[in-house]
């Protein structure tokens, strides 16, 4: 994939994502919502970042199993259950996207929702790529 991250200066500088992405490819891949469930289907992890990283990281089995890179995401939505800890919280789930994903940052959206599909998940990420 060829990406154009677009930021531009009539905006608010982007921190951890980027406003938009023109993505140039012939294959789109769309993930499926990856919340912190391990192998065996339980959500594992206490805290918001545990979970963050755990689900970030089930996000990026499935596009690495698709055939694709963390660099190949061309939008992510992050579904918290408590907007005000995903802020307390945003400087640590900012390094732990750097550490999995790197710096090719997505366009992105954080939303709060009541509840997910596990009552334990705390956070749940959904995405499409865009793969050469």
């Amino acid at each position: 994939m060829t990406a154009e991250r677009i930021n531009p200066p009539e905006l608010s500088p982007p921190a951890g994502f980027s406003h938009a992405v023109v993505a140039t490819g012939s294959r789109l891949v769309f993930l499926a919502g990856q919340t912190a469930l391990d192998a065996d289907g339980k959500v594992v992890g206490e805290s918001l970042p545990e979970q963050f990283e755990k689900a970030l990281d089930n996000l990026l089995t499935a596009l690495a199993a698709a055939g694709g890179t963390p660099a190949d995401l061309a939008r992510v939505t992050v579904y918290a259950t408590d907007i005000a800890a995903y802020r307390t919280h945003a400087p640590e789930l900012g390094r732990i996207w750097r550490e999995s994903a790197g710096r090719d940052y997505p366009a992105m959206a954080v939303v709060e929702v009541v509840r997910l599909w596990d009552d334990q998940a705390a956070v749940e990420l959904d995405g499409f790529a865009v793969l050469p």
